[in-house]
């Protein structure tokens, strides 16, 4: 923009400005600050101010406040609703007219970061504050000029006070950790963008610009469309993990990068939309450290299937030459199957839990579905006792098929468990209940490797409690487990 366009502008704006150098001089002025303070611009460019509007009393003294502060903190300040006398011209009688003007002072810095020039905007609010003078204070109780005075004082504090909270939220937003920005108009001008929002693009210049021309390489990956559409259609839109190929800081070319955002339309008073306001969370770190935990928990499967396949290896060229090796084998072969088919449930769910349920039906599954009913609430177990329960599940399968209630088609075995207890003392309790067929005798179960195994299992390693009775209808089967094995417990039942 050349200098004669800005000059343009800056002469017909609505507000009244002014412009004063160090020394509090007129350097220039609008036609709007012409009319409030019905003086001309060459009677007021190179003049001080404070000789041609001399205040000494209360107004002037927080007017030259403002400036002082201005000139050594280079920071703008507000002052609301200040008194002061503008005298009137001649043709109009002469005099002065005390008028309430709102005014903020800002700094315009030369290249070593000094301030070189204040530029005042003032409002004329003298018609404000008389109306609250007069709704608020009896005439005859305070003289008219020290009744508005004070209206004004308490119309700047409570002024100060919302400036205070508002500045207050606007640090909060700045300083929050997830990114923040406002976009305004249809072409998403950028209006605020808070310190993550900044380290994001690398902290470029982007407030003043619209989104397309601050982030140019962002263009093709459907970012800019969304944002046209929240703004068009007023519906907001959100995304978890997308992956954005951005410029960041330092960086000489496009880095990948994952966000998750939310765009959401921004609307004024009678229900238009106006902007878009952006909320996002770079999840780069967290998305990368997942990609990697994959790529280790599939080499891990992988090492773990390889382990055990050789394990079966071995067992078979040594159980080759044992009395009963064929059956021998056999047996170990379906516990290694039983244990590999436990690290293929936690696998497709990286190793975070198992289903209780999901165990049992995998371990049941080769079983007529009319002789198997299981009952309970979904239970997820981690992964220490996944593994140990589909080996105490897999025997007493195995035993049910060989000698119990699924031996025969008449036999039934029903599979129940539940949560109780309370805080610390809850607990689950599984119930493998066999109906066989025929009538089962009451001998002594038989002290086996099967039977070591469960209690070597549940007692040892899960630290829990089992019983075993065979009654003359099957096999029950009795278990107890801390809740402190259960990685999470919901409450739907079965």
């Amino acid at each position: 923009m050349n200098d004669l366009v800005f000059a343009h502008i800056f002469d017909v704006l609505p507000s009244p400005y002014m412009v004063l150098d160090r020394e509090l001089r007129y350097v220039s002025v609008n036609r709007a600050y012409e009319q409030a303070v019905l003086k001309q611009r060459d009677e007021l460019v190179g003049r001080p101010l404070f000789d041609l509007f001399p205040n000494e009393g209360e107004s002037g003294r927080r007017l030259r406040a403002s400036f002082a502060e201005v000139l050594e903190t280079g920071e703008p300040d507000t002052i609301a609703f200040i008194p002061y006398e503008i005298p009137r011209p001649q043709s109009e009688g002469g005099g002065v007219e005390e008028r309430y003007w709102t005014a903020t002072h800002t700094p315009i810095l030369d290249d070593d970061g000094a301030v070189a020039f204040i530029v005042q905007n003032t409002v004329d609010v003298t018609e404000i504050v008389r109306l609250k003078q007069a709704s608020t204070v009896p005439s005859a109780a305070v003289p008219g000029e020290l009744a508005l005075l004070r209206n004004a004082r308490e119309v700047e504090e409570a002024y100060q006070e919302t400036r205070s909270e508002s500045e207050e939220f606007r640090r909060l937003f700045r300083q929050a950790p997830g990114m923040i920005a406002v976009l305004q108009g249809p072409e998403h001008v950028a209006v605020f963008a808070n310190d993550s929002y900044a380290r994001f693009v690398g902290h470029r210049d982007v407030i003043g610009l619209p989104i397309r021309e601050a982030l140019p390489e962002v263009a093709g990956q459907g970012f800019f469309e969304m944002l046209d559409a929240v703004y068009a259609e007023g519906k907001s839109f959100t995304g978890e993990g997308v992956r954005l190929l951005i410029h960041g800081e330092g960086d000489e070319g496009l880095s990948e990068t994952f966000i998750d955002f939310t765009y959401n339309p921004i609307r004024d008073a009678e229900g238009r939309v106006t902007g878009v306001f952006v909320q996002g969370a770079d999840r780069t770190d967290a998305i990368r450290a997942a990609d990697r935990q994959r790529l280790l928990i599939d080499e891990l499967n992988h090492r773990v299937k390889n382990t055990l396949s050789t394990v079966q290896s071995m067992a078979r060229q040594s159980f080759r030459k044992l009395p009963q090796a064929q059956e021998a084998r056999a047996a170990f072969d379906a516990r290694i199957l039983a244990l590999s088919h436990a690290h293929n449930v936690l696998a497709e769910r990286r190793w975070e839990a198992a289903g209780l349920r999901v165990l049992l039906r995998q371990e049941l599954s080769p079983f007529p579905r009319s002789q198997v009913t299981m009952s309970g609430p979904e239970v997820h177990l981690t992964a220490r006792s996944a593994i140990a329960l589909s080996m105490v599940f897999h025997e007493l399968a195995a035993n049910a098929a060989a000698y119990g209630a699924l031996s025969s088609d008449e036999g039934e075995l029903v599979v129940s468990w539940q949560v109780a207890g309370e805080g610390t003392g809850r607990h689950l309790s599984i119930a493998w209940t066999e109906t066989a067929g025929a009538p089962v005798s009451a001998n002594p179960l038989v002290e086996g490797f099967g039977m070591r195994m469960l209690h070597r299992v549940v007692e040892g390693e899960l630290s829990g409690t089992l019983s075993l009775d065979l009654a003359s209808g099957g096999l029950i089967c009795r278990i107890e487990l801390a809740l402190s094995e259960v990685e999470e417990f919901a409450s739907t039942a079965a």
